[in-house]
């Protein structure tokens, strides 16, 4: 069983990594170098979420149907051919956009939409599978290997990448794509040799639920539906950054897409470190009080970064970059945590969904908020530095909202799990969601 958790964790590595250089590398090319729209840029990049409703579908055919004897297999292949097209072909749209618009945003539509359905197709696909062949018992330890491996791959890619960028060219940033898309492709390859049993036809035991259905649940009940809009302003703010913190680095203290292209790996060793200090206070205090610590954590990052723009102080970006880390990872993985001890019994899945769901909504509306905002606020003022510090001082003032929200949440409403599922389980889950 070994080997099939760590090919799975292959197949995960091998769909992340395409995306990796997407949203750190290229976004600061296509905002700072070549001069492109924040908010195109941004609708860009939330193709992937603005498919993601099609999961449901995606998931029940294949629990129906068959390829050749596989029912998982064809999907997660044609979505990883389709990612690693999708990240061949990005810098190679993003030039093509600087020197002509219309057929840039033609070439970006096919590109970035590529990926954004192989995503679609991969994720469900795999998670499903992952889901099948690990049981109840082992599917823990499962999405642990498969997260670990994930978060050490984007430590690893972000500073390969980096090494192949330096010094940055236009055919640096091309071939650097072309390899880590030859490398995704083989490691996810790797990942299905002998993975899903021919002709094993067993019935998936995974629910799967429409938005709809999701979205009329959460909203008949007045404390799921505070605590969904409280997730949904959190991880807007969260998210929202999330196109524009290389482009910020470049603008503000003058970082090279070498230097900028590595803060990504520094988001993954916080992250990691984030992830045993949860653990370490999940026993000390309770899971509401570890989501207003990670979310106390976040605001401090993120004011950090503002005044780090208006004193040009790389110094202090850096430590609010730790920060925001740090507490993305004490709050992503405690407000999991809390949103399970709120569920009721036999609705797992469905607020898990919901949480994927919130995840998709958020990440779109932060990343064309904060995309439209900079955009507008150099347009009037000419200043390319200040829109990004309305972007952060508006995430700071949502995460001080959200924290307001949290102290009107009422755990005690809900129904407790009897077995509440170990941290890093949980940190696996707001990962894959």
């Amino acid at each position: 069983m070994l080997r099939k958790q760590i090919q799975l964790g292959l197949l995960h590595v091998a769909v992340t990594i395409t995306l990796l250089p997407i949203n750190s590398t290229l976004n600061r090319v296509m905002i700072k170098e070549l001069a492109i729209s924040a908010t195109l840029v941004a609708i860009l990049a939330s193709l992937p979420y603005i498919f993601s409703p099609i999961q449901v579908y995606i998931g029940a055919y294949s629990d129906k149907k068959h390829l050749f004897g596989f029912r998982r297999t064809p999907a997660i292949l044609l979505g990883l051919v389709l990612c690693v097209l999708g990240v061949v072909l990005s810098p190679i749209t993003a030039f093509s956009m600087a020197e002509n618009l219309g057929q840039g945003i033609l070439m970006g539509i096919l590109s970035f939409g590529a990926w954004g359905m192989g995503y679609n197709l991969a994720a469900v696909s795999y998670l499903s599978l992952a889901s099948e062949l690990s049981g109840e018992k082992g599917r823990g330890k499962t999405i642990a290997i498969m997260w670990f491996m994930m978060i050490v791959s984007i430590i690893l890619t972000s500073i390969i990448l980096s090494k192949m960028v330096d010094p940055y060219t236009p055919q640096a940033l091309v071939r650097a794509f072309r390899w880590v898309g030859f490398v995704a492709l083989l490691i996810g390859l790797t990942g299905l040799i002998r993975l899903e049993q021919r002709n094993h036809h067993r019935a998936s035991n995974e629910e799967r639920y429409t938005w709809g259905l999701m979205t009329r649940t959460i909203l008949s009940n007045p404390q799921a539906s505070r605590f969904f809009w409280y997730l949904i302003l959190l991880l807007t703010a969260i998210l929202g950054q999330d196109i524009l913190l290389e482009p910020f680095a470049g603008e503000a203290f003058g970082m090279s897409v070498t230097e900028t292209t590595r803060i990504t790996s520094i988001w993954g060793v916080f992250a990691l470190i984030a992830l045993l200090l949860t653990g370490w206070l999940e026993s000390r205090q309770s899971k509401k009080m570890i989501a207003a610590f990670g979310g106390w954590i976040i605001l401090a990052g993120f004011v950090l970064i503002t005044i780090s723009g208006i004193l040009l102080q790389s110094g202090i970006f850096y430590v609010g970059l730790v920060l925001l880390g740090t507490g993305t990872g004490i709050s992503t993985v405690s407000n999991l945590s809390l949103m399970l001890d709120m569920t009721v019994e036999g609705q797992v899945g469905l607020f898990i969904g919901a949480w994927g769901m919130a995840n998709a909504i958020s990440r779109m509306t932060g990343s064309l908020m904060g995309g439209a905002l900079r955009d507008v606020t150099r347009l009037l003022t000419n200043q390319p530095v200040l829109g990004y510090l309305l972007v952060f001082g508006l995430m700071a003032l949502m995460v001080l909202i959200t924290l307001m929200m949290l102290t009107r949440i009422n755990v005690a409403d809900f129904q407790k799990h009897a077995q509440p599922l170990p941290v890093i389980e949980r940190a696996a889950l707001a990962g894959d969601a």
